[in-house]
């Protein structure tokens, strides 16, 4: 069979052309070195995090964008997002029609628990998240994968119902024990809370809603960690995580960049600015009379003023967002951006028959101008871009009330309410286009939160994953573009740097491109395990 070697251009150029916007800063140096700080231990570091992931498990979904710390995938990404070897020993070769990728994998690896790697292992994960009986939100990510077999024990080969240019970015996923989960019911078996994993830290704790904790893999196969013990310490308010970090209760920890700023003076601490393709957006439920009405969808494109609110809200720490590829990016089209335009916004709804009433407020057909638009408790960020988006619609009459609540509350009523949402991945245009836009998945839990349907959208959403050509899947993606801002499902309103504070004790610290996650796996602990502990 003629190969060659897998591409990847779609990752390398997203880093190259967002790598202006990261903006990395630190407080002058001269961390005590003592070791001060939440672990009280040169090797210990606790980070504060916002959320928890629901399950432990990659057969479930958890980690399938790489970086899970208790496993590994076939392949990862270095600091500028390329794709590396990680469980295979090499890139994958790829078949001249696209359709076959062969992985040699890594020798003398092996599970936490000491049994071996093998291929039957890579068959196995793959295998189980396909199948019709598991729960993984995250299985339209494989539609291209028509089969996965090993041959032997140290090659896999996948073969593709149809070319997908980034199925390699796929194989980032994490690898699963085949000896260790089988068996067992794979969406409620303790495989999700117990996992075991090739990766350089073994789980030896979680605590639901309160903490994670990790210790070394003595015999990683990348070698073991200096930092031996890694507490991930669950806080979802973020002036708590603040607080806890400012007392020595946490080592690290995410922050919104008002509340980082507050640690400019702190000599023993540093900040780092990771730019991102992380958005946030109002969904525009179809169901709803309001959110449903196209010309109040366009309308709110327009009132909504991006570039005040990452100057305000983000303090500058971000750009503004017309959809969900970031404008610095090679895949943005060139020309779909949407200036602030209040009074164009007020003609296109009184022409459309939405009339203002006394109070400014306006109605059409009975129906009044008004919606709620949720955020999760505790997210400042979020409350703060609402706040900023309900006082723009306002402007041009248009209600919005704003309120609070847990995802518990707020996921039910997705459905007929608008939520400000979050999500974002610099890889590849499918991984967001797709899951946002295309109909099949309308309602489908996080997927198409607002239920958009857009025939001509999912026909170029279809073409654009359906090739390997990159000419005619950016002329694809650049119409769905076209498209989206022609008939919003959503308002897009920032794209977010994410801010970390940490203290400064640490050599080989960085940060990449980042996508919406960051907790686990992603902050300038996402390679934790080459840190070296400063002289």
């Amino acid at each position: 069979m003629q190969a060659r070697k897998v591409r990847t251009m779609a990752a390398a150029m997203m880093a190259g052309a967002l790598a202006a916007a990261t903006a990395a800063c630190s407080a002058p140096a001269g961390g005590s070195g003592d070791g001060s700080g939440g672990s009280g231990s040169g090797s210990s570091f606790i980070v504060g995090i916002a959320n928890e992931p629901d399950t432990l498990s990659p057969l479930l979904g958890y980690g399938k964008d790489g970086n899970a710390k208790i496993f590994d995938g076939l392949l990862t990404r270095d600091t500028d997002l390329r794709l590396r070897p990680a469980l295979a020993d090499a890139l994958p070769d790829v078949s001249d029609d696209g359709l076959t990728y062969t992985y040699t994998l890594r020798e003398g690896v092996r599970f936490s628990d000491g049994v071996p790697f093998t291929a039957d292992d890579v068959v196995f994960t793959y295998e189980t998240i396909l199948d019709a009986g598991t729960n993984n939100p995250a299985k339209d990510d494989l539609d291209a994968l028509d089969s996965v077999r090993a041959e032997g024990d140290d090659t896999v080969v996948f073969t593709l119902k149809y070319p997908y240019a980034p199925f390699a970015e796929r194989t980032v996923l994490p690898i699963a024990s085949a000896t260790a989960a089988d068996g067992q019911d794979v969406n409620t078996g303790a495989y999700n809370t117990a996992p075991v994993g090739t990766g350089p830290y073994v789980l030896t704790g979680w605590s639901q809603g309160e903490k994670l904790t990790f210790e070394a893999n003595p015999d990683y196969w990348g070698g073991e960690p200096e930092v031996q013990r890694l507490t991930m310490a669950v806080i979802p308010d973020d002036d708590v995580r603040a607080t806890r970090l400012r007392s020595g209760d946490l080592d690290g920890a995410v922050l919104p960049p008002n509340l980082a700023g507050t640690f400019a003076d702190d000599e023993n601490k540093v900040t780092l600015h990771a730019a991102s393709a992380d958005f946030r957006a109002v969904t525009l439920p179809t169901g709803h009379p309001v959110t449903g009405d196209t010309d109040i969808r366009r309308a709110l494109d327009t009132a909504v003023d991006r570039d005040t609110l990452v100057e305000t809200v983000l303090n500058g720490a971000g750009s503004a967002a017309h959809g969900p590829v970031p404008a610095a990016s090679p895949w943005f089209a060139e020309g779909t951006e949407r200036d602030h335009d209040p009074g164009g916004a007020r003609d296109l709804l009184d022409k459309a028959g939405w009339k203002p009433g006394g109070d400014g407020i306006r109605a059409k057909d009975g129906t009044r101008a008004a919606f709620t638009l949720y955020y999760p408790s505790g997210d400042k960020l979020r409350q703060e871009h609402a706040l900023a988006f309900a006082s723009d619609a306002k402007e041009i009459g248009v209600e919005v009330t704003v309120e609070s609540g847990s995802w518990e509350v707020i996921e039910p009523r997705m459905d007929d309410h608008a939520v400000l949402s979050g999500g974002g991945n610099p890889t590849d245009p499918d991984f967001d286009l797709y899951q946002l836009l295309h109909s099949a998945l309308a309602g489908d839990g996080w997927n198409n939160m607002a239920r958009y349907a857009n025939p001509a959208v999912d026909e170029l959403l279809e073409e654009g994953r359906r090739t390997d050509d990159e000419d005619v899947r950016k002329a694809a993606y650049d119409a769905v573009q076209q498209e989206f801002a022609d008939n919003p499902g959503y308002i897009f309103l920032s794209h977010i740097d994410h801010v970390y504070v940490m203290n400064d004790d640490w050599d080989g610290v960085t940060t990449q491109l980042e996508p919406h996650e960051h907790g686990l796996g992603t902050g300038p602990w996402w390679n934790i395990e080459d840190w070296q502990r400063r002289p």
